[in-house]
């Protein structure tokens, strides 16, 4: 008798987590590819740590090397974004992508194997970084749009949020894990496993089917570049955000640059302290992700990005002023969560708006263009912080972090078009696009060169 009430409080408590019925999560497509980004990023928590503490504590890197090292990694953003998008709006996305993560792999691997014939310098890594960054800069651009090809454009702030999940699980026990495996194996070794978990996350995606959708056509290249380019720059919205969210990754990366050297020569943190302390990170992203797009529904995804702002600014500033001692442990870690939790709300809501805003057969060079744009101050800000961090010091280096995001927030907030986005918009009409296509056809000069490959 006793065991049929047992029996129904299982399938109550079952039913309690169960998934549902329209989660995007049930549906087998969408669930591979939020597979895969789980697996490359535990993989991606390792190589966040390794990198930086293989410079840091094995080459023992000076404040600008790491601020040169950042913004070498950033360059490739700067130099093939463009062209990158035209290219992708020609050919199949999930390809590319798949191949990124493979190549990804490949150039984690040199590492270790520079470590061990004794080649390893700053100058390795200075071009690891740099193809690391090519292949984020066009791979990524192409995971970006094949999330567009699963799911429908009116949850793709579900589906970011997800996303975010995805990471956010990764980055709560991500870095304990790179922390031990750092410490046991030594940083360049541990990076090893970053590169099997990229090969696992490629091989989930094999096979995916996907809908690719409406192909840019084959004009040349200029015109076709110009054409991203036109329709970024001539869309308030999109030029909008690419102007906060690149003021916003200036200070990211300023603060990037240099909290690994804060946390080992200022705090005097192991690398398993960091990596306990990266932790918090994770605790913030993936408490933000669950609830990041109904507060997205609440306030609209305008304000949304207006609030990651500020909250990653208030956590830059507060580390900046970290006592050297147990309490200034706690701040360090306290500002990783601010930043996890900041980081989701603006990009759940940026990737979102400026997704929904464009037709597919513009989507690559949208994405390349607002990435190019975006990224553009990066580079000054690590190269920027990387100084301040070794004239200044460190802690005015985080503090120029803190004080641009606090600025960043009240300046966005101030701007009507981002301050008055409530909802997503829809993307122009394919007849408004049909007319772009035929202007810029019109003023192509005789002498431009033969379409890109």
């Amino acid at each position: 008798m006793s065991a049929l009430p047992a029996t129904v409080a299982l399938r109550r408590l079952a039913s309690r987590f169960a998934l549902p019925a329209n989660d995007l999560l049930r549906d087998r497509v969408y669930r591979r590819l939020w597979s895969s980004i789980l697996i490359s990023s535990f993989g991606n928590q390792i190589s966040m740590l390794a990198l930086p503490l293989t410079a840091v504590l094995l080459l023992q890197a000076t404040p600008t090397q790491m601020g040169l090292l950042t913004a070498i990694e950033i360059a490739p953003f700067v130099l093939f974004s463009l062209p990158a998008g035209v290219w992708l709006d020609r050919v199949r996305k999930l390809p590319v992508y798949i191949g990124g993560e493979l190549l990804l792999a490949a150039a984690l691997l040199t590492v270790p194997v520079a470590w061990w014939l004794g080649w390893l310098s700053m100058t390795w890594l200075y071009v690891v970084g740099f193809a690391l960054g090519t292949v984020h800069t066009i791979a990524g651009s192409a995971a970006q749009i094949v999330l567009t090809q699963i799911v429908p454009r009116e949850r793709l702030v579900e589906a970011h949020a997800k996303n975010a999940l995805a990471n956010s699980s990764a980055e709560v026990a991500g870095p304990g894990l790179a922390g031990a495996l750092i410490k046991l194996l030594g940083a360049p070794v541990a990076l090893l496993a970053d590169a099997l978990m990229l090969a696992l996350s490629a091989f989930i995606l094999r096979g995916v089917r996907v809908t690719e959708g409406a192909r840019a056509a084959a004009t040349q290249f200029w015109p076709a570049l110009r054409q991203g380019l036109h329709f970024v720059t001539t869309h308030r919205l999109l030029v909008t955000m690419a102007i906060v969210v690149g003021i916003w990754q200036m200070a990211h990366y300023a603060a990037l640059t240099v909290q690994i050297l804060f946390a080992t020569r200022v705090l005097k943190l192991s690398e398993g302290a960091i990596g306990a302390c990266f932790i918090a990170l994770g605790v913030g992203t993936i408490l933000t992700s669950l609830v990041g797009s109904r507060i997205s529904q609440r306030i609209g995804p305008g304000p949304t990005m207006v609030l990651g702002f500020a909250i990653t600014g208030s956590g830059w500033t507060l580390a900046a002023l970290a006592p050297a001692s147990a309490f200034g442990v706690a701040v360090f870690a306290a500002m990783l969560m601010l930043f996890g939790i900041g980081a989701v709300l603006i990009f759940i809501s940026f990737l979102a708006l400026r997704q929904a805003v464009t037709p597919a057969p513009l989507l690559g060079r949208m994405t390349s263009t607002m990435r190019w744009l975006t990224l553009l101050p990066a580079g000054p800000g690590a190269l920027l912080s990387g100084w301040l961090g070794e004239h200044l010091g460190l802690r005015v280096a985080l503090g120029f972090a803190g004080v641009s995001g606090l600025a960043l927030a009240y300046f966005a907030w101030r701007r009507p078009i981002i301050r008055n986005t409530r909802v997503l918009p829809t993307p122009p009409a394919q007849n408004e696009l049909a007319t772009a296509d035929v202007a810029l056809e019109a003023v192509r000069p005789l002498d431009d060169p033969a379409p890109g490959r």
